[in-house]
């Protein structure tokens, strides 16, 4: 194999996001859902005889060492490769959004090159190198939506149904380091519970044995489903973004941004630490009662979601993935 072309990399957002506790080496402990979307980065891999790692830009110019080069590298040096690649990047998820694309990118990497290069590593192995790259990086690898604990390495497949999703990034970004060390920031006084999966799961997940982690039980976690109602109630309810009071505190673009989400489609939230906020879609908010014509609700909401937003600003009507494009593409070890 000598190339692999339009890889994609999809973005994800965070239906709530809960702060529940800190490690002792600073990290925060968190509880959030991760939902996948179908707005994605396409990546284009060339394999090179001499080793050499090169990235190419296609649009906007990335910073000089970005996780896809800092993947690539993990990958050589974990494996013992002495094969290298050119890596295409067609950017078209923003930056600094809180939407998972650089990590998105690193775990698309991982994949790609794992194939490229006649690897064969199992899916264990990809995770631990994607949790040394980011907290994010490992959700991107397992495939599914997920019920996501710990600093973002513990995964419970969850699956979700079909959803559309408004989603507005503002012109500024938000460094991740600036509103974890936000004096608004507040730990949840209580831990998630979704259905399936109680607040102190002994269940081992992929990523867990993939690290070795020590727990009491050996059982594959089931796979849970939610339905429409249980999406409106953490968006209505229960859940809520505890990183989403600092954020605003930073950028007043947030604010904006969730005011107009409201205002047009009834319910707002920020994704992970920002800047960029989503809406859940209902044929009642969009504006369409004719629920079963969707291309119509759609192409309404579209509409509505792109009235009057600012210079610079960006926005798309995002769908949920059914799971990742690249599910599979690593096989899991047998037990």
């Amino acid at each position: 194999m000598q190339a692999i072309y339009d890889v994609p990399a999809p973005a994800k957002l965070n239906l709530f996001l809960h702060v529940v506790g800190k490690r002792p080496d600073g990290y925060h402990l968190l509880q959030s859902i991760f939902a996948l979307i179908d707005w994605a980065d396409t990546l284009h891999f060339e394999r090179r005889q001499d080793g050499q790692l090169a990235r190419h830009d296609q649009g906007d110019s990335l910073p000089p060492d970005d996780l896809c080069l800092r993947a690539a590298r993990a990958l050589q040096h974990h494996s013992g490769c002495t094969l290298g690649a050119d890596i295409h990047i067609e950017k078209r998820l923003p930056a600094g959004a809180g939407m998972g694309g650089g990590s998105s990118d690193a775990a698309s990497t991982l994949l790609a090159l794992n194939r490229l290069w006649g690897l064969n590593l199992p899916l264990q192995k990809l995770l631990s190198i994607g949790l040394s790259l980011g907290a994010d990086v490992p959700f991107f690898l397992g495939g599914t939506h997920a019920f996501v604990e710990g600093i973002g390495e513990i995964l419970h497949p969850i699956r979700l149904p079909k959803q559309h999703f408004a989603v507005i990034k503002p012109s500024q970004s938000i460094a991740t380091a600036e509103i974890f060390s936000s004096p608004l920031l507040a730990r949840s006084k209580s831990v998630a519970i979704v259905a399936g999966f109680p607040a102190h799961n002994k269940e081992r997940s992929v990523c867990e044995e993939a690290l070795e982690l020590e727990h009491p039980q050996t059982k594959q976690d089931q796979v849970v489903a939610l339905d429409g109602e249980g999406i409106a109630s953490f968006l209505h309810g229960f859940g809520r973004n505890d990183l989403q009071k600092p954020a605003e505190a930073s950028c007043p673009e947030v604010v904006q941004a969730l005011q107009m989400l409201e205002t047009k489609f009834g319910n707002s939230r920020m994704t992970g630490s920002g800047s960029a906020v989503f809406a859940r879609l209902t044929p009642d908010a969009s504006g369409d009662a004719a629920a079963g014509n969707e291309s119509r609700m759609l192409a309404k909401a579209s509409a509505k979601l792109s009235e009057g937003l600012p210079p610079k600003w960006c926005a798309r009507i995002c769908g949920c993935l059914d799971q990742h494009p690249l599910h599979g593409w690593a096989q899991t070890e047998s037990r």
